[in-house]
């Protein structure tokens, strides 16, 4: 059984930073892609950034030069770095991978229960 567990978030002011943890209860090798996804209140749920086993990351545009996905295997955990944070990154953050099963010819999907992160102006 997959679990992610997430941690790091908390109310920051405007310009500061955060980290996020997301570390799996396996190995996150086993794993074909991690990331981080956000939903504000009343929004949808958005990819922020993602990871593939091989390091190749992705990051949406309203983030890319301020936020940075990593992964540690060693210590089965995703990271998301967060700086220069503003008002409108506010929003639960999740965790989230995917693995493909050619046992069984489909893509397993999983998440963690979700961190808030509060950016006060």
């Amino acid at each position: 059984q997959v679990q992610l567990v997430e941690s790091g978030g908390g109310l920051v002011q405007a310009g500061g930073s955060l980290r996020l943890s997301c570390a799996d209860s396996r190995s996150i090798f086993s794993m074909d892609n991690m990331a981080w996804y956000r939903q504000a209140p009343g929004k949808q749920r958005e990819l922020v950034a993602s990871i593939t086993r091989g390091d190749s990351t992705n990051y949406a545009d309203s983030v890319k030069g301020r936020f940075t996905i990593s992964r540690d295997n060693a210590k089965n955990t995703v990271y998301l770095q967060m700086s220069g944070l503003k008002p409108e990154d506010t929003a639960v953050y999740y965790c989230n991978a995917d693995r493909w099963s050619t046992s069984l010819n489909r893509r397993y999907y999983y998440w963690g229960q979700g961190t808030q992160v509060t950016v006060s102006s």
